[in-house]
């Protein structure tokens, strides 16, 4: 019988530093979707407040104990990154567990701005995205969650697109490298 073995979705993927900005995978932690059933946010919150979390209010997301967060995934939806999600919001919320489906990058530097711009058709500027907020947005032709950081972004995608991911954000760097920008 083949014998399996987990695998990193950018296994083996070295940081790439270029333009001034770096790209790397983010280690994967426990991803859960909570979608709140219709009047539950106050009880769900509830159930969040041991973990130091509440939900979060649209386009924004929330950081508690041991460095867990919760981040808007659209209305009465979001990700529980970094914990697992408590017993208690099955009579709140749907619950599922999406931790092997998605794949994380961190694009830290002052360029970063500028390789988002030509990937995705929203103002990431920090005046218009400033730290702790989140959107769900196309990053080319993708679907991603990204994330206002304190020292960047953080962008989650598919695991079966993360090889596309990372080469669409490491041409953009390439390009910016060769232009000196």
């Amino acid at each position: 019988m083949p014998e399996l073995i987990a695998k990193a979705p950018l296994d083996g993927q070295a940081p790439l530093a270029l333009a001034g900005v770096t790209l790397t995978p983010l280690e994967m932690r426990e991803i859960w979707s909570i979608a709140l059933f219709p009047g539950q946010a106050k009880a769900a919150d509830k159930v969040l407040k041991p973990l130091g979390l509440a939900f979060p209010a649209p386009g924004t997301f929330t950081t508690g104990k041991a460095g867990a967060r919760l981040v808007w995934t659209g209305r009465d939806q979001a990700f529980l990154f970094g914990a697992t999600a408590p017993e208690g919001l099955a009579g709140q919320a749907a619950v599922t567990d999406q931790s092997d489906a998605w794949a994380g990058f961190g694009l830290m530097g002052a360029g970063g701005e500028a390789v988002l711009a030509r990937l995705v058709p929203v103002d990431l500027r920090l005046a218009a995205f400033p730290a702790g907020a989140a959107i769900r947005a196309p990053l080319n032709h993708m679907s991603s969650v990204i994330l206002r950081t304190g020292e960047g972004f953080e962008i989650y995608c598919f695991r079966s697109m993360a090889r596309t991911a990372w080469h669409e954000l490491a041409e953009v760097l390439h390009r910016l490298a060769a232009r000196g920008a």
